[in-house]
């Protein structure tokens, strides 16, 4: 699968007149003056912005994990600190931090960087924290059919920081947790223990 930053979302570049001539509406209707120097490309440029940041609506986040590969191996994985980016489905602001993923194998492993791949197409859309901690946990389980998974992600909101009740500098943290995770507290504590290190 290509990388999601060199990945043009079809539905915005097949649409990019419509799309440039409302953000330019917009414009108009908070009071702006689209004809002033400024904001002459700001239509063209929010377009493109919209290219990369919902470039995950034009993939399925299963084939972010691509091949998988026969390993006997049974032991705690974590890829911990992936950085993400995402936009609150609510008021379409900016949200952004760390997701960090723990999983046992049962016989099937993934490339390491399929992991942050994951998180990426999970996250350049729409979306709510929650949602993004049980869809990266759900899509592990359903590919790999691991022992057990455990995603932990951390999430600062602008919606919550730059307006509302304006805390920034506050974080949201989110977990989902399935097999052997969820059966075993020490198991828990292990992946805490360690994504803190």
């Amino acid at each position: 699968m290509a990388g999601l930053k060199d990945y043009v979302n079809e539905r915005v570049s097949a649409n990019r007149e419509q799309v440039e001539h409302h953000v330019r509406e917009i414009l108009k209707l908070i009071g702006e003056d689209v004809e002033r120097e400024g904001l002459l490309d700001t239509p063209a440029r929010v377009t493109r912005m919209y290219e990369e940041i919902f470039a995950g609506y034009g993939v399925d986040p299963r084939d972010a994990l691509g091949v998988t590969f026969d390993e006997r191996h049974e032991e705690l994985v974590i890829v911990k600190d992936i950085v993400y980016y995402s936009q609150c489905e609510h008021h379409m602001a900016p949200f952004f931090g760390k997701a960090h993923i723990g999983y046992i194998p049962s016989g099937k492993i993934a490339g390491l960087s399929k992991l942050a791949r994951l998180v990426e197409a999970v996250t350049r859309r729409l979306q709510v924290q929650e949602r993004i901690t049980s869809q990266v946990a759900d899509i592990l389980e359903e590919v790999l059919e691991p022992h057990g998974v455990m995603v932990v992600v951390e999430g600062e909101h602008l919606c919550m920081c730059s307006r509302g009740v304006k805390k920034p500098g506050s974080k949201t943290v989110t977990s989902a947790v399935r097999g052997q995770f969820r059966q075993s507290s020490a198991l828990r504590s292990e992946f805490l223990s360690l994504i803190k290190e």
